[in-house]
């Protein structure tokens, strides 16, 4: 099996694309992972989103990959038979490190495989590479003391964002054709806001997890992917119950192949939510797409959200230290002095914060912000909003250091300019980052797609729509410059 394509034709090739040429016979599993890793050499010096490298066993896997699609062996491929996926750290497999970025556990050894790493396997899909967060996903950038500074492939100067920063890296940069993300305050859909690729978080438990923070009503893993249709075709594996984590839905919900065009639909658009300062490129783009919407057929209305950013802080705060925090607080305690500093500074936030905040406090503004949000969705198939502030984070930025601005005013960039995090308060809410064009800077910019809850196919209709409607395919003409 070959195909005439250069080294970077085929590792920007979709997911579905590559699938399709191997079910024909015009490409091979083994050709592309070849085609991944010789890749991978090439720019991870530069973008360095891998924590760690499985090509060796990579390779032996496309090999059995390919003799599926020839079917030897009686055996058929599988949903994800042969396609290069890069996994996050923080995603355990057993027998392999799992630091999350700390050398508070350097050493640590994962027991047993996350359930999203089973769901891979058992697809075919073949992990390659695993690849690299901040120090315990912890942060809106991707550098740890462990690993170093991850890259945006757009503009080195910039971070990929985080926690699932070396994921979405990698897709950006053409190392991987799926990726694994997770998303407790925005850690997937920040990354793919600035690279230029698409990250769903999906419902509260539509995704099985691991660990104590499984009960953690903020948080949930999901797919990253160039496209939404490879989006949709991973996040079609790795939903469904497991009996790990018993917040995990039955029965396994399954997003459709085909959906219709945005005609007649209604979709609320929102560019502040509430009291965020928004930057005026990201308010163009995000008003770009809107009219696309609009222009096809759908009605665009503007609606202001009465979010004030007094709930969203006090929710975070009372959250975030009573579950998050203090779950890292325990893990690390004693060792202090082996700690990033934006960890160091993030517990200390969190520990002045639940003698201000308490639990309860936190979920009576939970609530008036829920409440809120399902009244001004009242009439609308869904909500359409930025999902940063600002254009993006410089690399190697820590919190409370560096600020960006919004028309000279400071921007304040782990606590103000993720417009994500109030749909981690609304959790059962589906909600799917596609770009909305590029910046300045030259790195790419994107919008959420809100659903009701548990509306899961309502945002991937309108964001294949804003994929047919204002294309960012990674074309010749429209790859990172690496």
């Amino acid at each position: 099996m070959t195909r005439s394509h250069t080294t970077e034709d085929l590792v920007y090739l979709s997911a579905t694309e590559a699938q399709h040429l191997f079910t024909t016979r015009e490409l091979s599993p083994v050709e592309l992972m070849r085609a991944v890793i010789e890749r991978a050499e090439k720019v991870e010096p530069t973008v360095n989103a891998f924590t760690e490298r499985l090509f060796d066993e990579a390779m032996e896997q496309a090999a059995l990959a390919e003799s599926r699609y020839l079917g030897k062996g009686g055996l058929t491929p599988r949903p994800l038979e042969g396609l290069p996926i890069a996994a996050k750290e923080k995603h355990s497999i057993a027998g392999r490190s799992l630091t999350e970025g700390s050398l508070v556990n350097e050493g640590n050894i994962a027991a047993e495989n996350a359930p999203i790493i089973d769901r891979i396997a058992a697809a075919g899909g073949i992990i390659h590479a695993r690849t690299t967060t901040p120090e315990f996903s912890i942060a809106t950038y991707t550098h740890s003391r462990m690993w170093g500074v991850t890259r945006n492939p757009w503009n080195q100067d910039f971070s990929p964002a985080g926690s699932s920063g070396g994921s979405a890296a990698s897709l950006a940069a053409g190392t991987s054709f799926l990726a694994t993300g997770s998303d407790i305050g925005g850690s997937t859909r920040l990354p793919a806001a600035v690279t230029g690729t698409v990250g769903f978080k999906a419902p509260y438990g539509r995704v099985p997890g691991a660990g104590v923070l499984t009960n953690d009503h903020y948080r949930g893993d999901g797919p990253m992917a160039r496209t939404v249709a490879d989006a949709a075709l991973l996040q079609n594996v790795l939903a469904g119950p497991d009996p790990r984590d018993h917040t995990s839905i039955a029965p396994r919900y399954v997003l459709p192949a085909t959906y219709q065009d945005v005609s007649g639909m209604r979709i609320a658009l929102c560019i502040r939510l509430g009291e965020y300062m928004i930057h005026p490129e990201i308010e163009a783009n995000t008003r770009a797409t809107a009219q696309a919407l609009a222009d096809a057929g759908a009605t665009v209305e503007e609606i202001e959200l009465p979010w004030t950013q007094q709930d969203i802080l006090m929710s975070q705060a009372g959250h975030f230290s009573t579950l998050f925090a203090a779950s890292v607080a325990e893990t690390t305690a004693g060792r202090r002095e082996l700690l990033s500093d934006y960890t160091v500074a993030f517990l200390d936030l969190m520990a002045a914060a639940r003698t201000q905040v308490s639990y309860l406090d936190s979920l009576h503004a939970e609530k008036r912000l829920q409440r809120e949000l399902a009244v001004a969705m009242t009439g609308f198939d869904a909500l359409l909003c930025p999902t940063t502030a600002v254009p993006g984070w410089h690399a190697g930025d820590s919190l409370g250091g560096a600020k960006l601005e919004v028309d000279g005013e400071p921007v304040c960039d782990t606590l103000w300019a993720a417009m994500t995090v109030p749909f981690n308060i609304n959790n059962r809410c589906p909600v799917l980052n596609v770009p909305s064009g590029r910046s300045s800077w030259g790195i790419p910019t994107g919008v959420q797609i809100v659903g009701h809850p548990y509306d899961d196919a309502t945002v991937f209709r309108i964001g294949t729509a804003l994929e047919h409607l204002r294309p960012w395919s990674y074309t010749r003409d429209h790859r990172p410059a690496l």
